[in-house]
């Protein structure tokens, strides 16, 4: 007899796809919370990764030099949502996993690489690498998104030099690389005061039990990265990383889920996995840590005779006398700097360097390696004894509250900005009264001082000063629109460019700078910064910056590097004024450098005078982004046509530009009118 409303064959069917179905979950949903003995078969392992027969702990290395280790989960799992809308996208589900790991250094020598959780379209790494490439990737395929490996790295080692005394420590995201799209120092927010943005860090290589989550929501395309040692027993509520983040684009339609980790040349690590659990489409399984298996030698337990443990108990107590008058400086200074306190805007930018290796690479900040001094503090060239790479050490004016303001911001505005118009942040360092910045040194000094103090033979061309032009406003134009955060420098000027050995232009000296988290955000930043000179005037009003306002002073640094003279002269000489006064007359070459002699260009110096007077106009709104600008120097657009500043004439209506005012004119009517607005079909500006 048949259940009512279920046919026969129905439930024939149900049961003969019930193995498939069980199968189905434990593929996207699995735990391994009192170690992995018994449980070889749902893993699969690679290269040095064993899993121990009495413990059930799984090592991925042990501390042998360049080994790699991979343990993945056997079975591929099903990324991409299944949907039956017609030409509806797939997209990724939402996924949680949660791990306990430890890193174990060997006490004779330093610890490395780390151990990387991995999303991959294969659990196997033929070719792969150890060191930074964590047996993952090789030089040859490392950033190449044919890959489509996600990784979260814990990485212990900053830096490809391992002879540098300097320890990663830090927790890192990766798309197809062994670079980090996101990178924080490793650690953890406590929960006592939220509000408080306070941060803990978290010393990862000492072998402390460390749980960490990873936790993705397809829907909102949110990542959530969080690690806290095990101690601590709860997971904090504030994610040390979180980030909206598509990984469409990264992700097969299946994928394996696992580790690898890898040593190094000279630095090498036991890397351990105590438990894991994962998830689709739900929060994974929650480790119970008094289930996790111990680690070697954490046990509690000890070969050693009694008589032999008698007499090193009966040492401590005697020593432990002496510990108790010189211990507490000592444990003092350590606690303080393994959980020092440190400010979001330091977190961005994990490299710091010692003060002493500082020191000695400036031969103790000695006035013969000065090369700069300005209201911020003074600039000493050094040499690092590590690696004997050239920098430039910028020492922060001490008990200055604007210098350490100074000193914030450009730390965070250079920490993650990459590009080859900019100056490279190396890293910075913090201590009591010493705020120091290092980055790259640039042999030709500033624009400024070639310009006006050239040293030896060097004369800036004017074809070497066009190339100038284009790299400061690619620069620029990173800062304003291709970055994920609008950057506005604040403090464009020449003697903020400098010139490197191929004479190309990075724009320097980001201590004024300010960071927007959204492209088209009005700055709400008050108080008129800069340099006289190269101030908008609606700066000078409002005290609002804006990317016009750099704009403004791109403008004025075209003309003052065109011409040979300085933005404000002796008497009341305004270089803006002068250039417009003679672009109006219909001698506007009559400006230009003097140096030049005729070695020059005509049709690329008058583009850069209009340009310079178009960007130094007083209305904002009628400035050219720097897009446009590019756009203009690279020759692709043309320039508004007029003649001299005057009346132009088209072919339905004509227009005035002038130092006071932008009109256009049709039938005798004069009409205000701002940038990227039109009349009788001709654009003025934007």
């Amino acid at each position: 007899m048949a259940l009512p409303g279920i046919s026969i064959s129905s439930a024939f069917l149900f049961f003969f796809l019930l193995p498939s179905l069980i199968q189905l979950l434990e593929a996207s949903s699995f735990t391994f919370n009192n170690g992995f003995n018994g449980k070889e078969s749902d893993l699969t392992l690679q290269n040095g990764a064993t899993i121990d027969n009495q413990s059930g702990l799984l090592k991925l290395t042990n501390t042998s030099y360049q080994v790699t280790g991979q343990a993945f989960y056997s079975k591929p799992i099903q990324m991409f949502a299944k949907d039956s809308t017609p030409n509806k996208t797939h997209q990724v589900s939402s996924f949680s996993t949660s791990f306990v790991f430890a890193m174990v250094n060997p006490r004779s020598r330093p610890g490395g690489y780390g151990l990387a959780f991995t999303i991959s379209p294969s659990a196997e790494f033929p070719g792969a690498e150890a060191g930074h490439f964590f047996g993952i990737f090789n030089p040859s395929n490392v950033n190449n998104s044919s890959n489509h490996i996600f990784l979260v790295e814990f990485d212990t080692v900053d830096g490809f030099n391992e002879t540098e005394d300097n320890t990663g420590n830090h927790v890192g995201v990766n798309f197809n690389s062994v670079n980090s799209t996101l990178k924080k120092i490793a650690g953890y927010y406590g929960d006592s005061n939220p509000e408080e943005k306070r941060y803990m860090i978290l010393d990862s290589t000492d072998g402390e039990l460390i749980c960490a989550w990873i936790e993705y929501d397809g829907v909102e395309k949110l990542l959530n990265v969080t690690i806290f040692p095990t101690s601590l027993q709860k997971k904090p509520n504030k994610a040390l990383i979180s980030r909206h983040v598509d990984l469409t684009s990264v992700f097969n339609e299946k994928m394996f889920v696992g580790f690898s980790a890898s040593t190094g040349k000279m630095k090498s690590s036991s890397h351990y996995i105590l438990g894991w659990s994962f998830a689709m489409d739900g929060k994974a399984r929650e480790l119970k840590f008094n289930l996790l298996p111990k680690l070697p030698n954490q046990d509690g337990t000890s070969s050693l005779k009694p008589q032999i443990i008698a007499l090193i108990a009966g040492l401590c107590a005697l020593l432990l006398t002496l510990f108790v008058i010189l211990g507490y400086l000592t444990l003092y200074k350590r606690m303080t700097k393994t959980f020092e306190i440190l400010e979001d805007w330091e977190l961005d930018c994990p490299h710091r360097f010692k003060f002493k290796d500082l020191h000695t690479a400036t031969k103790g900040f000695k006035d013969s390696e000065l090369i700069g001094v300005g209201g911020f503090g003074a600039v000493y060239k050094g040499v690092l004894p590590s690696t004997g790479c050239e920098v430039a050490v910028k020492k922060i004016t001490k008990n200055s509250l604007q210098g350490i303001r100074d000193f914030a911001a450009e730390v965070e505005s250079l920490g993650q900005l990459r590009h080859k118009n900019l100056v490279n942040l190396q890293g910075w360092c913090k201590k009591k009264n010493n705020l120091i910045i290092v980055y790259d040194y640039i042999p030709n000094g500033s624009l400024d001082s070639l310009i006006f103090n050239p040293r030896g033979n060097i004369f800036l061309t004017w074809e070497r000063r066009f190339n100038i032009f284009k790299g400061i406003a690619e620069g620029l134009l990173y800062l304003h629109e291709e970055y994920q955060q609008v950057v506005i420098h604040r403090d464009v000027k020449s003697s903020n460019v400098l010139i490197d050995s191929d004479m190309n232009a990075r724009l320097s000296d980001f201590g004024l700078a300010r960071l927007h988290d959204h492209h088209g955000e009005i700055s709400h930043t008050t108080g008129v910064v800069g340099t006289i000179g190269y101030i908008a005037p609606e700066l000078a009003r409002t005290g609002k910056a804006s990317t016009a306002t750099d704009v403004f002073a791109y403008g004025v640094l075209l003309l003052e590097v065109a011409c040979g003279k300085r933005p404000i002269g002796s008497g009341n000489f305004i270089l803006v004024d002068w250039v417009t006064e003679c672009c109006q007359m219909g001698r506007l070459l009559d400006v230009v450098d003097p140096k030049f002699g005729s070695e020059f260009a005509v049709e690329e110096m008058e583009l850069v005078l209009k340009l310079g007077l178009l960007c130094s106009y007083h209305k904002p709104e009628a400035r050219p982004s720097m897009r446009q600008v590019v756009r203009y120097l690279n020759g692709d657009d043309l320039l508004p046509v007029f003649d001299g500043w005057g009346t132009n004439v088209e072919s339905q209506g004509e227009y005035r530009l002038s130092t006071r005012c932008m009109e256009v004119t049709s039938n005798g009517t004069s009409t205000s009118i701002g940038a990227g607005v039109s009349f009788n079909s001709i654009n003025i500006g934007r």
